[in-house]
């Protein structure tokens, strides 16, 4: 089996796994896994309309007692979209970087932990792989059925590391070391339609919902936290759908999406949106997609750090910055810090990796791994 990072994030990248993936993408994990003595368990969870999702745990066990280091990630990728210069599933090399949907999000980091595992002997350790087909989705039957797995038959790990693209500029310039937390909100105005010169004997729900929103974009959640940026509230969507210029409509719908630090919980939002919404008469339906969490700057960090200092002589920014992803669960289980690869291109048309990177982030891994398990 070929150990080249290149050749293994082309296997992936063409198998076409528009979320929630299943089947070949799996499967040729899988044979890449098996080889390196990895005992791999694929399984389905969950039912629709949020399932079912196929998920892989894989296992190379070290010595009795030795620590445990656990590879995390995704081989789902966002919809391709029109206007590619190839063919998305279909790997291309051109020039010095490697196209395709997945390249960068991120079957290449997860080409390149399994280059990095393929040199490292079995009496290093325990190492593992939390890979599920369901992060770019409602990720409700992903890694939280993998955490449940290992809890099932006692595999936990001590220490995770999340391949998401979290460098900016340069491959080894930004490591996460937590996130935000998400909380969704549907806003529902009802009133009573009627005829617009005859407003008295209807209830208008526009006004109400709109002075609901004018309430809640004037908040000022915080000026952020000693490791997080400020919170934010963003409006995004407002919905009546009245194709009759002389009715009052019956009902009027909105949707927010917060992201908050450290000084919040998802909890204390909705019942913050709550309140304002029983003011004026508006519904509010919620849904918190995770928690924010930190691993704070510690042995895990600095042992990352001098890895990438080693590999390319940056010295890493610990950020909280981004969106969410799946750490937001495996926080719960051990101390978890995402690093891979240049996140320029990821989500776009013509997704792209430079093929060196993916040779520094193997040696980068390959660093991490070892360190770890010392």
């Amino acid at each position: 089996m070929t150990t080249d990072p290149v050749l293994l994030a082309e296997r992936l990248i063409e198998c076409p796994s528009v979320t929630p993936a299943a089947g070949l993408v799996f499967d040729a994990l899988q044979a890449m896994l098996e080889p390196l003595g990895f005992a791999v368990h694929r399984f389905i969870a969950g039912d629709p309309p949020d399932g079912p999702v196929e998920n892989l745990f894989a296992i190379r066990e070290g010595p009795p007692g030795s620590r445990h280091f656990a590879f995390a990630g995704h081989v789902d990728v966002v919809p391709p979209g029109e206007g590619w210069s190839s063919a998305p599933f279909v790997a291309e090399r051109r020039g010095d970087l490697l196209y395709g949907r997945g390249a960068v999000d991120m079957k290449g980091s997860i080409a390149a932990m399994v280059a990095a595992v393929s040199a490292i002997p079995a009496e290093a350790g325990t190492i593992s792989f939390i890979i599920t087909g369901d992060e770019e989705g409602p990720a409700r039957f992903g890694t939280v059925a993998l955490i449940e797995h290992m809890n099932t038959v006692g595999a936990q790990p001590d220490l995770c590391l999340v391949g998401e693209p979290t460098s900016v500029h340069r491959l080894g310039d930004t490591v996460k070391i937590g996130r935000r937390g998400s909380v969704n909100l549907w806003l529902t105005a009802r009133g009573a339609q009627g005829h617009v010169a005859y407003p008295h004997l209807a209830d208008n729900p526009c006004p109400r919902l709109v002075a609901m929103l004018a309430e809640l974009d004037a908040l000022e959640l915080d000026r952020g936290s000693d490791w997080f940026q400020p919170s934010n509230l963003e409006i995004t969507d407002i919905t009546v759908g009245n194709p009759a210029t002389n009715v009052i409509p019956a009902q009027a719908t909105a949707r927010l999406s917060i992201r908050f630090n450290d000084l919040h919980s998802g909890e204390q939002l909705v019942g913050r949106v709550n309140a304002i919404g029983e003011r004026h008469r508006v519904e509010v339906h919620a849904v918190i997609s995770g928690e924010s969490f930190i691993t704070l700057p510690g042995a895990f960090s600095a042992l990352l750090s001098e890895a990438i200092a080693a590999e390319t002589g940056l010295a890493p920014e610990l950020s909280t910055s981004g969106g969410t992803s799946d750490a937001r669960f495996l926080r719960a289980v051990c101390p978890v810090i995402e690093f891979g690869l240049c996140n320029a291109t990821m989500h776009k048309t013509d997704e792209a990796v430079a093929m060196e990177d993916l040779a520094v982030l193997t040696r980068i891994y390959d660093r991490v791994v070892r360190a770890a398990l010392a």
